[in-house]
């Protein structure tokens, strides 16, 4: 069993910043993953671009330098291949966390590959692994896809796109331009006014003049091999479908983070209870860092607005260490 200072869960670009500043600390720690490196990042579409510029991606003093104003996904995975070898970070990769327990006042960590100990621990998790399902008959056919990569596999077929959010519409956009025929099916009665600024007036244009035909206030009710029911404000319709793209949203690991004994205010977005000046939550010695710390709202926190969590955790835990 490995004794450590600290165990951080989650290898994206948080928890990396937060094994920074361990490092500087001079803390023994390990960062845990269940997937790659920035296994998040990973699984975005291929072409997808960042909102954010590329300074206000970048983490323990690294310049990340990008081709054009807002960097792509395949220079974000090499920016931070390129920390983590800079840094010689210690990182656990393709080892999921199955049990955290706290045994009086240290952390018992089992992974699928080793059992660790830990005086304090930092969930740095994703939410991209959990997808928000249709809950609808036939939502298990390979045909339907909560997660997409590239648009050639859609080219010359029958696409109904799920969603109003930035990820249906870049699915919606890029799938179309390369020869697909886009159908968007759409629970509001607009294009959601969080759509990134450059693209939206595009996806508003390609619905006004009928090259993306889109279904407000409507909601899928069944599919089939080869079609899709669905419900609109004039009644039912039957579309013939050749695939499903549920871009629906994802959301936090709750039942893990549960497991650890973390309590949730009784919001709507179903926030975890933490103490925003110093990042623990409601178990000692247990913090929040990132997207996690949203709930629902995964919108809240990104890479630029939760880098700074990592300075704020690590120096409570380097105070409680000189007060001891």
């Amino acid at each position: 069993m490995e004794g450590k200072d600290l165990i951080i869960i989650g290898a994206g670009p948080i928890g990396l910043a937060c094994a920074i500043e361990a490092q500087k600390a001079g803390m023994n720690y390990v960062i845990l993953e269940k997937g790659c490196l920035v296994n998040s990042l990973y699984h975005y579409p291929l072409n997808m671009t960042f909102f954010s510029t590329s300074e206000r991606l970048e983490i323990g003093n690294v310049p990340f330098i990008s081709n054009n104003p807002k960097p792509t996904r395949s220079e974000a995975l090499e920016y931070y291949r390129r920390v983590c070898t800079t840094w010689k970070l210690h990182v656990k990769l393709y080892e999921p966390v199955e049990e955290v327990k706290k045994q009086g006042v240290i952390f018992c960590i089992k992974t699928a590959k080793a059992t660790y100990q830990a005086k304090a621990v930092i969930l740095a998790l994703g939410f991209y692994d959990l997808p928000y399902l249709l809950d609808v008959e036939g939502e298990e056919l390979p045909k339907v896809k909560h997660y997409y990569g590239e648009p050639h596999p859609y080219f010359g077929q029958k696409v109904a796109v799920i969603g109003a959010a930035n990820s249906a519409v870049d699915v919606a956009l890029e799938t179309w331009r390369k020869g697909a025929e886009v159908t968007m099916i759409i629970r509001e009665s607009t294009i959601r006014e969080s759509v990134k600024y450059w693209v939206k007036p595009d996806i508003e244009n390609r619905i006004k003049e009928g090259s993306i035909k889109a279904y407000f206030e409507s909601e899928v009710i069944r599919i089939t091999p080869r079609s899709i029911e669905i419900s609109t404000p004039v009644g039912n319709e039957v579309l013939e479908n050749d695939f499903v793209l549920a871009m629906t949203g994802y959301q936090p690991p709750f039942d893990f983070m549960k497991s650890m004994e973390i309590t949730f205010h009784d919001d709507e977005y179903h926030t975890p209870v933490y103490d925003e000046g110093t990042m623990e939550s409601n178990v000692t010695n247990l913090y929040l860092a990132g997207v996690v710390c949203g709930g629902l709202k995964t919108n809240k926190w990104f890479i630029e607005n939760s880098r700074v969590h990592a300075e704020i955790i690590i120096h409570d835990l380097m105070q409680r260490v000189k007060a001891k």
